[in-house]
């Protein structure tokens, strides 16, 4: 038998059979035949209950290691059988958890392996159209007859496409640190007045020049803890989303509030909304809706959201019944 084979099992029946040999002996030199016998098969009666115990619980250990390799060469192998004793009953349990973890995680790595080779590919996209649209502009330049005219409105071309490519750059250095979780965030008290004033002055000038008017309701005393600088990248992100949906002559608010619970900063515009269907994926990473301006890379709002959740926050977006849309963030207290 297997069991038998064991060498821890063998060296246990050695010393049973020793130590119950050495207490018949001082028994039969100090009692007598008799009371020897009884300790005799008293000891073979309680070594095979022992031994039959011990057989059972290795033979469900071999079952529980059977399963485990089975378990680390298939996913679909279900989880191990509920033993009964307590000590097995304690390694199945932490097994369990250990199992379930290792497929947790094998489960995050694969869809972490598709988001990424989905980002690569959407990345590549992205650069590569501003990239392919430069480089042909660039073969006009070679013309020998371009007037001086053309020749500056290709420039002027190039450098459009050249800062989309900047800003994408840019953003995408930013998230790729936000992924790996090694932007440091400072906590600090945040004004809600001085972070909307710098998030305005990033669109103010394209807000003057298509005639937006901007107005700031915030209660004077209104802030969050968190980080200055990366709380401006997100609103600001937000405001120049607002600003692909509201026409000339248009307008931009932001109003900030502060209860017990939570700091909220809405940010609304009288533009003409965000279709139904875009909706739910509009934090999506290079999600671009119906309605956004050709040359929007879509990763804005993607941006946005991860900062705002790295500071303990949740944002939204709904559309308003007078018209527009409405960003709702929220800055919590607490951990929520």
């Amino acid at each position: 038998m297997k069991f038998i084979r064991n060498p821890e099992i063998q060296k246990d029946i050695l010393f049973s059979i020793f130590f119950l040999m050495a207490i018949c002996i001082v028994t039969f030199f100090v009692v007598g035949t008799v009371t020897s016998a009884v300790v005799f098969l008293t000891g073979i009666v309680f070594g095979i209950l022992h031994y039959f115990s011990t057989w059972r619980r290795y033979r469900k250990i071999a079952i529980m290691s059977q399963n485990l390799d089975e378990i680390l060469h298939d996913d679909s192998v279900a989880l191990l059988q509920e033993c009964e004793e307590g000590e097995l009953a304690i390694l199945y349990s932490q097994l369990v958890k250990l199992v379930r973890r290792f497929r947790q995680q094998n489960s995050d790595l694969r869809k972490d392996r598709i988001l990424l080779a989905d980002s690569l590919a959407d990345i590549s996209h992205q650069i590569k159209t501003p990239l392919t649209s430069s480089h042909l502009l660039l073969r006009f330049l070679e013309e020998e007859n371009i007037t001086l005219e053309r020749r500056c409105e290709i420039a002027r071309e190039i450098m459009v496409l050249l800062e989309r490519i900047n800003w994408l750059v840019y953003a995408l250095l930013k998230m790729s640190r936000l992924d790996a979780g090694v932007a440091v965030m400072k906590t600090e008290k945040v004004s809600v007045q001085e972070l909307a004033r710098k998030a305005y002055e990033l669109v103010a000038v394209t807000m003057d020049i298509r005639n937006i008017q901007w107005s700031a309701q915030i209660a004077p005393e209104a802030s969050f803890s968190g980080d200055l600088s990366w709380s401006v990248e997100a609103v600001s992100n937000i405001i120049k989303n607002a600003l692909e949906h509201v026409p000339d002559g248009g307008s931009i608010s932001l109003i900030g509030e502060e209860n017990a619970i939570y700091t909220e900063i809405r940010i609304e515009d009288s533009g003409t909304g965000i279709a139904p269907e875009d909706l739910p994926h509009l934090f999506e990473r290079f999600y671009r809706g119906k309605g956004n301006d050709s040359q929007s890379i879509g990763i804005g709002l993607s941006l946005a959201q991860k900062i705002v959740i790295g500071q303990n926050g949740t944002i939204d977006v709904k559309n308003r019944e007078q018209g527009g849309a409405v960003f709702r963030i929220r800055f919590y207290k607490m951990v929520v």
